[in-house]
């Protein structure tokens, strides 16, 4: 009986190793699992459902074999993958959740999030998620050709990569205000969350009770993931040369 969650796959055509690694690590998941969370940005960029990339397909077919297998898998949009949609859902059996989602793991009340929220310093980053959030606006993204959507990605990436160079790197990380405000607003003990690439656990002091933060790590250096039961949880490291 266990629980595992991870984020930040960033899984591209460009990085077949990582997703023969995810891909692996689903098999080995399968039918055993309780339930997976991917609490965003599992693909690198996401253009639409109706996307073709035989890579992501891999994936598709290996989500779906983990659902079939009785291993729910619950997938959060990141800031990446911010389009991926009902289709999606259908192809793979994943059910997409809301971000936060707040749950109720083995008896302890849980908050999940992406985590690009907390990181209310970065203001610039805060106007562009209001606006590629706006159900208006990805309608008229996705009403274009793949090939536009394509190359509008790409910019996108580019220009994230030059943005993120010359920021501060501490503005990219959470706000400490924030994370307690949310913690206290959820009435939850556990926060789990990805998007800062700054994996670990800090504890915070709320009046009569403590609070977890669990930053979760990515998939670029090492791949790990983060396992809970009714006794515990623990950090484990994907290897993916044993799968």
């Amino acid at each position: 009986m266990f629980t595992l969650f991870i984020s930040d796959l960033h899984l591209h055509p460009s990085r077949p190793a990582i997703i023969s690694c995810f891909v692996r690590f689903l098999n080995a998941q399968r039918g055993k699992a309780d339930a997976l969370y991917i609490l965003g940005d599992l693909f690198e960029v996401w253009i639409g459902d109706d996307d073709p990339e035989p890579a992501y397909g891999r994936v598709r077919n290996a989500l779906k074999e983990c659902v079939d297998a009785g291993t729910p898998v619950m997938v959060m949009r990141g800031n990446r993958d911010f389009l991926l949609g009902e289709q999606f859902s259908a192809d793979t059996g994943c059910r997409l959740i809301e971000d936060p989602a707040r749950i109720d793991l083995y008896g302890m009340p849980t908050l999940l999030m992406h985590g690009d929220t907390l990181c209310t310093d970065d203001a610039d980053y805060q106007a562009l998620r209001k606006q590629l959030r706006n159900t208006a606006w990805q309608q008229q993204v996705l009403a274009l050709p793949l090939s536009e959507r394509r190359e509008l990605a790409q910019q996108a990436r580019e220009l994230s990569g030059l943005n993120n160079r010359d920021k501060d790197p501490s503005i990219m990380d959470v706000n400490v205000h924030e994370v307690r405000r949310v913690i206290n607003d959820s009435d939850v003990r556990l926060l789990i969350h990805g998007h800062t690439h700054r994996p670990g656990t800090h504890d915070y002091e709320l009046g009569d009770r403590t609070a977890t933060r669990i930053d979760l790590g990515d998939w670029y250096e090492t791949a790990s993931m983060l396992v809970v039961d009714p006794q515990g949880w623990r950090r484990q490291s994907v290897d993916c040369a044993r799968l």
